[in-house]
């Protein structure tokens, strides 16, 4: 059976409607909360597919979270192999701090629901399923990266330049969330109300607009990682 290892920061934050993908195609799907796992017992080369999700901390807070140099170690060799991997918010900063570019806080917090602009090899790839003509898209950060030397760059918004990006057929980063289920999106106003209130977010809206766009976002989600995974051959 084919593997998937999800590395989790924070419990809400897991592979959402990804997970159902996975399971359609026969992987075995496993978490490692890096929080309170032992990273350093994780073998990075192991799973046929590593994916790194979000979480509410920046990669250059390394000095108060130090499993994140394990992390990006664990990263680094993975890239160095061209092993499948994929990043989703935090995880594609990490990947992107893996590959030698800076992350670092962007101009302005990006949180809600907006439309992805694609580039021409965005059109052109996987992507091209989460194109703003198609469905809009959950934003949740507020820190951005530059982009690594080697990467594709594949869709921006107006607030966040580098907003999907991949490294040949094996690296694909996500700085949005492709992944998010509309039926635990209640799970993510609660864990991240301290920040919501603090970048004024009105919620009621944010819930509405995850009711509306969240169902067609699944369904654009699931088309974009099924063709990503063919095209890495990990599915047939």
């Amino acid at each position: 059976m084919k593997s998937v290892l999800a590395i989790r920061h924070v419990a809400f934050e897991d592979l959402g409607s990804f997970e159902a993908v996975f399971q359609h195609h026969g992987f075995d799907v496993t978490y490692v909360d890096a929080c309170v796992d032992d990273l350093s017992a994780v073998d990075a080369a192991a799973p046929d597919l590593l994916v790194v999700l979000g979480g509410p901390i920046g990669v250059y807070e390394e000095d108060t979270y130090p499993f994140i140099r394990r992390e990006v170690a664990l990263l680094q060799v993975r890239l160095e192999r061209q092993l499948p991997t994929l990043g989703i918010c935090l995880g594609a900063q990490l990947i992107a701090r893996a590959m030698g570019a800076r992350v670092y806080p962007g101009p302005a917090k990006e949180i809600g629901w907006k439309p992805l602009q694609l580039t021409e090899a965005g059109r052109h790839s996987a992507v091209a399923h989460l194109d703003g003509a198609s469905t809009s898209m959950l934003h949740w950060h507020g820190d951005t990266f530059d982009l690594p030397e080697g990467a594709t760059l594949l869709a921006s918004t107006d607030l966040c330049a580098h907003q999907i990006f991949s490294v040949g057929a094996h690296v694909l980063a996500f700085q949005c969330h492709p992944e998010v289920l509309g039926d635990t999106l209640e799970r993510w106003l609660v864990g991240h109300a301290c920040e919501l209130a603090a970048n004024h977010i009105d919620v009621p809206e944010l819930r509405a607009d995850g009711l509306l766009f969240s169902r067609q976002l699944a369904q654009q989600g699931a088309l974009c990682l099924t063709q990503w995974l063919v095209q890495t051959g990990l599915v047939k």
